[in-house]
């Protein structure tokens, strides 16, 4: 039946140190409705399954067109973004989860400061003085241009990171995303001041030699980010400075 709801199971938890739990909820489904939306009609009227008043999911969204990359969530066991998700079938179930590679803040929201602590790790920045005007910066060929365009669509929702088997806290990995940044700015005329730096970075704990070459993170990227490509080359980047250093000595 078109009218029959659709089943929305979520795991929740109210607290970073708190147990977990899960509740259950009745959505009406309608046509062309995504994951985001039925967490909103949850906050319209937090009610459970069973007729119990609860309080509205907490969740992180923004766009809800899969730019920001602020929705990635667990969505029947595997990694999405719940604004791209649809639900297709009246009377489905959906079962929802927060990332498991990320502390719990609350509910579906989870802390991901350790993507921006690494990529200040392996300083994926452009330095410029901006006490004066530095006057116009180098041209970028249009074969460069073209590199670099996949690679900086990466939208930081850290499905990468979630899939990749060697993202735990005894590796420290750094992971794709991380990676694909430090192939981006090293082919910047002006990114490439801290090129050297960076590599180094990539070969301390948690650099590239953690990578497994799994290719979790290509499969599940929604940009389509040529990851494995961006590790592959950072890896001949890295071991090629590893030799020039070592003759340096």
């Amino acid at each position: 039946m078109p009218d029959e709801p659709v089943h929305i199971r979520i795991k929740r938890q109210a607290t970073p140190d708190s147990q977990p739990y899960w509740e259950d909820f009745d959505v009406r489904w309608r046509s062309g409705m995504n994951v985001i939306s039925t967490l909103m009609d949850i906050a319209a009227t937090p009610m459970t399954r069973s007729g119990t008043a609860t309080s509205p999911i907490v969740y992180e969204s923004n766009c809800l067109e899969e730019v920001c990359g602020s929705c990635a969530m667990l969505i029947n066991g595997k990694s999405a973004m719940a604004c791209s998700r649809l639900l297709r079938t009246p009377g489905e179930t959906v079962k929802l989860e927060p990332l498991s590679r990320f502390p719990v803040v609350r509910d579906l929201m989870v802390d991901r400061s350790v993507l921006f602590e690494n990529l200040k790790r392996v300083k994926v920045w452009v330095p410029v003085d901006g006490t004066y005007d530095l006057g116009p910066g180098p041209r970028v060929p249009p074969a460069v241009q073209e590199q670099a365009y996949p690679l900086s669509r990466c939208i930081s929702c850290c499905l990468c990171l979630e899939v990749c088997p060697q993202m735990t806290g005894e590796t420290r990995f750094v992971g794709a995303a991380i990676i694909n940044q430090v192939r981006l700015f090293n082919l910047h005329p002006t990114g490439r001041t801290l090129k050297a730096e960076r590599l180094d970075a990539m070969m301390g704990d948690g650099g590239i030699h953690e990578c497994s070459f799994a290719q979790n993170c290509v499969r599940i990227c929604p940009k389509s980010i040529p990851l494995t490509t961006s590790i592959s080359i950072v890896y001949g980047q890295v071991m090629k400075k590893a030799i020039l250093d070592l003759f340096r000595k």
